[in-house]
C-alpha cells in the first residue's frame, strides 16, 4: 500500500472516530439534562402561599407568583451527584472504546506485518536450500572437473524463482491480501517448476519424485502461485516420506461436484496423519512428529489453505493411513 493510501486511511480513520466519539458524548451529556429537567419538574411546585420570614416580623410575608416554581434543594442535589458520577463514568467507557477503536487499525497492521515477515521466510526456506544444494553439487563438479553448464542454468533458474516469490509476496502485501489478477496457468508447467525446485532436496532425502501430469490442464492462478502451493505440499511429503519411497504428485480434471476445478493430489508413503491432526495440520506454526530432517516452521500446509481459499480453491486431505497420505489441492479450471 502506497504512503498516501495509507494517509488517506489514517485521515478516514480520525474522522470516524472523532464523530463517533462527539455523538456518543453529546448523546451522554443530552441525556444527563433531559433527567435532570425531569427531575426538577417532578420535584419542584409552584410559587404561591409561600411564607418567607423577613426582618423582625415573626409572621413574615407571603409570596404569590405562580410563574416561579421552588425547587427544593434537598431532593434535586442527590440526583445531580448521582448524574454527574453516571455521567463520568459514560464518558470514560466512551473514551476507552474510542482508544480502542483507534488502536485496532495498528493492532491489524502489526498482524500482517508479522504474518508476512513468518510467510516470506517460510516461502524462501525451501528455495534457498534448494539453492544450497546446487551449490555442493556445482562444488563437487568442479572438483571432478564435469560440465557445470546445466548445474549453473538450474542455479540460474532458483534464483529466479526466488524473486518471483518476493515479488508476488510484495504484490500479495500491497492488495491488502487480496488475489492477483490471474490468467490461465498451465499446470503441467508449475507442478515442473515445482518438482526441479524440490528434486536437490528429494534427492539429499533419498526420495523419488513422480509427476504425473495430465494434459491441457489450466487453472485461474497466477504461475508463480502455483508452482509455491505445489512446493508447498511436495516439501511436506518429502519431509514425511521415508528414505528409498517415493512422492507422487498428479494432475487432473475434477469430475462430478468438483467438475469446473482442476486436481492436483500429492501422494507420499509416509507414516500418515492421526485423525486429531487433519484440520490442526493447517494452521499457523502447527508441526507434527518429528523426522530427523530440516526443520520446518509449521507453516507450509497453512499458507497452502489461505492462498487457496484466496482464488476460490480448497486443499485437505483425500485419504490417510499408516501406508501414506494423499493431500488433494482444488483450484478453479481457468475455462470453467
Amino acid at each position: 500500500m502506497s504512503g498516501s493510501a495509507d494517509r488517506d486511511r489514517v485521515r478516514r480513520t480520525a474522522r470516524q472516530i472523532g464523530l463517533w466519539t462527539g455523538v456518543a458524548s453529546a448523546v451522554v451529556i443530552a441525556a444527563g439534562v433531559g433527567i435532570l429537567i425531569a427531575v426538577i419538574l417532578a420535584t419542584s411546585r409552584p410559587q404561591g402561599g409561600d411564607r418567607i420570614t423577613a426582618g423582625t416580623k415573626p409572621d413574615g410575608f407571603v409570596l404569590n407568583n405562580p410563574d416561579h416554581i421552588v425547587v427544593d434543594v434537598d431532593r434535586v442535589l442527590p440526583w445531580v451527584i448521582v448524574l454527574g458520577l453516571v455521567g463520568v463514568a459514560l464518558l470514560g467507557l466512551i473514551a476507552w472504546l474510542t482508544a480502542r477503536r483507534a488502536v485496532a487499525p495498528l493492532e491489524v497492521a502489526l498482524q500482517a506485518q508479522r504474518d508476512f515477515v513468518a510467510d516470506a521466510s517460510h516461502e524462501l526456506r525451501t528455495p534457498l536450500t534448494a539453492l544450497s544444494s546446487r551449490v555442493q553439487i556445482l562444488q563437487r563438479r568442479l572438483a571432478r572437473g564435469e560440465d557445470i553448464d546445466d548445474a549453473l542454468e538450474r542455479l540460474r533458474g532458483d534464483t529466479a524463482a526466488m524473486d518471483d516469490i518476493l515479488t508476488e509476496l510484495l504484490l500479495a502485501a500491497q492488495a491488502d491480501q487480496g488475489p492477483v489478477p490471474a490468467t490461465a496457468t498451465d499446470a503441467a508447467v508449475a507442478v515442473q517448476a515445482a518438482v526441479g525446485l524440490i528434486r536437490p532436496i528429494a534427492e539429499s532425502a533419498g526420495v523419488e519424485l513422480r509427476p504425473e501430469l495430465g494434459p491441457g490442464i489450466s487453472v485461474a492462478v497466477p504461475d508463480v502461485t502455483l508452482t509455491r502451493l505445489c512446493t508447498a505440499l511436495l516439501d511436506n511429503a518429502v519431509q514425511h516420506a521415508p528414505r528409498g519411497t517415493s512422492v507422487a504428485i498428479v494432475v487432473g480434471a475434477g469430475g462430478g461436484a468438483a467438475r469446473g476445478f482442476a486436481e492436483i493430489r500429492v501422494v507420499d508413503q509416509g507414516p500418515g496423519v492421526r485423525a486429531d491432526d487433519r484440520e490442526r495440520i493447517f494452521t499457523r506454526f502447527a508441526r507434527g512428529p518429528e523426522t530427523g530432517r530440516r526443520r520446518g516452521f509449521g507453516l507450509g500446509l497453512a499458507l497452502v489453505r489461505d492462498v487457496a481459499t484466496r482464488y476460490g480453491g480448497s486443499v485437505g486431505i483425500e485419504s490417510t493411513s499408516k501406508a501414506g497420505t494423499t493431500f488433494l489441492l482444488r483450484l478453479p479450471s481457468a475455462f470453467s
